[in-house]
């Protein structure tokens, strides 16, 4: 089975090609291409992703990633005749028009691509429809409906938060060989921890498609804490990956920070990070600023110990309300593992602290971490989901966007 999966809920446009092997136990994943156009430096300057901005880049840059993910599966065969084709009203060209009516740039790419090269060999078409910025996720859905359309590929609406979690199960044959053939006893319950910019959740897994939300931030998202504290130190965007740089900086520093803990003793398993943020705001303020609001001034002074350790303050902060909330929600569930996803799962601190944690406290519980290049978005874990859900496929016409879509 081949699946071709589209996923734009954010800044990045990617897409990749996953090839499947059922067998009895668990099925066999291979992925044939994994495409990411990232827009990173277009949103840098304005410290923050712009959603318009980002439909814009998605328009321009999907028809040459659906190109290169193509390639890369040797799945792109140029037709030998290029037909001359007229749009007539009810022709094929004129239903792409109207499905991509408001992606003008993105149609007059598409059709030149569909007149030129062959329908490829693929089975399953997987698109993200939510959570996401609506903008852009719209444009990658009524990308999908297009192709679906034309090609007559059935598609498959995929959660991206569940997306994050099903991305571990790529490598389940490498980690767990021989134990998902009864993984309804090995495997599950399963407590998951989705860590992103826009989302921070506790999610008991039942099975493969049963999901319970047990806690999830009241304001910002932990990846959304970073960008900020980011800003106000003067890191730049996105934040995460530059306080993580600058925190292995700190160990010899001797300044010293001392951050808050935002709900670590609470008995629920919610979070809140605008109190660190601010926090780090009023802390910047006191010792750096001298109540003066020039946030410029932070990256011309001679600041680089300071910076090291709010830096590792900060991701500690972090980790260390994270890691309380797992491993309290797993105990209390009895959770046989803890799975991660999400973008900030990529953090190296946060990877290994979760793993000694659970070595030192619970050392029964097994734990699912996707390849670090897994863990910010990309298209395989949509194509994973979306193999999961191939019975629940939809007609192309009834697919939309869900910019706030609930796991459940």
């Amino acid at each position: 089975m081949l699946i071709l999966a589209v996923e734009t809920s954010c800044d990045d446009t990617a897409i990749a090609v996953l090839k499947i092997k059922e067998n009895k136990k668990f099925p066999v994943f291979n992925a044939l291409s994994n495409i990411i156009s990232s827009q990173i430096e277009t949103h840098k300057k304005y410290d923050g992703v712009y959603p318009a901005m980002a439909k814009r880049e998605h328009q321009k840059d999907l028809v040459p990633v659906l190109m290169r993910a193509l390639k890369q599966a040797k799945l792109l065969n140029p037709k030998s005749q290029i037909p001359i084709t007229n749009q007539i009203p009810n022709s094929k060209f004129q239903i792409l028009k109207n499905i991509l009516n408001r992606e003008e740039v993105l149609y007059k790419k598409l059709i030149l691509f569909l007149k030129k090269y062959e329908k490829p060999e693929v089975d399953l078409i997987a698109i993200t429809n939510g959570p996401g910025l609506e903008p852009c996720l719209w444009v990658g859905i009524n990308f999908a409906k297009a192709l679906s359309y034309y090609w007559n590929i059935p598609i498959v609406p995929v959660n991206h938060i569940e997306a994050h979690i099903l991305v571990n199960f790529l490598n389940i044959n490498k980690n767990f060989s021989n134990e998902y053939s009864g993984h309804k006893q090995h495997l599950f319950p399963a407590v998951c921890l989705v860590v992103s910019g826009g989302h921070t959740q506790i999610i008991l897994m039942k099975k493969i498609g049963s999901y319970k939300i047990l806690g999830e931030t009241r304001d910002d998202a932990a990846g959304e804490c970073l960008d900020k504290c980011a800003k106000i130190l003067g890191l730049g965007y996105p934040g995460g990956p530059a306080i993580a740089k600058l925190a292995v900086e700190a160990t010899n520093t001797k300044a010293s920070v001392k951050l808050p803990r935002p709900m670590i003793g609470t008995k629920d398993y919610d979070f809140s990070f605008s109190g660190l943020k601010t926090a780090v705001l009023y802390h910047c303020r006191k010792q750096v600023w001298s109540n003066s609001h020039d946030r410029k001034k932070l990256t011309t002074l001679k600041l680089k110990q300071y910076r090291q350790k709010m830096a590792a303050e900060i991701q500690q902060a972090i980790i260390d309300v994270l890691l309380k909330k797992t491993i309290k929600s797993s105990k209390d569930f009895k959770a046989k593992t803890i799975i991660l996803g999400g973008g900030v799962s990529a953090n190296k601190e946060l990877r290994e602290q979760l793993k000694e944690k659970i070595q030192k406290e619970i050392p029964n519980t097994k734990c699912l971490i996707p390849d670090s290049e897994l863990s910010t978005d990309n298209a395989l874990m949509t194509a994973t989901a979306g193999y999961f859900y191939k019975t629940k496929k939809i007609a192309w016409q009834k697919l939309k966007a869900e910019a706030n879509l609930r796991i459940k």
